[in-house]
């Protein structure tokens, strides 16, 4: 398992501008073969801080989703980047197995 993580920053103002100029990025990596969790998101107490996370099952298949960076509006707006991979060898939940889901009906 690899794991993306990290966190940018941008100038507070321009913060839900570019979350916004994310959604479709995040919905397209949900999507993806291999992907088991992407986010983007604000940071709950540092106004220019947006953190990043993903969960993919292969280096092959964050490879063959990631062709590219950011876009360039994307990447003017940062003002600083510390975003890393890992390679996982195993994960262990924190709080057991989770609950069933109720079914729907």
């Amino acid at each position: 398992m690899i794991i993306v993580a990290g966190h940018i920053t941008v100038a507070p103002e321009e913060r839900e501008d570019y979350l916004a100029s994310c959604v479709n990025i995040v919905e397209q990596a949900r999507n993806a073969s291999g992907c088991l969790d992407m986010s983007i998101s604000a940071d709950l107490v540092d106004p220019a801080r947006i953190n990043i996370f993903e969960r993919w099952e292969s280096q092959a298949e964050l490879d063959a989703f990631r062709t590219g960076g950011p876009a360039p509006e994307q990447r003017a707006a940062m003002l600083s980047v510390s975003v890393e991979e890992y390679d996982v060898a195993e994960a262990r939940s924190l709080f057991g197995e989770a609950p069933a889901e109720e079914p729907a009906g």
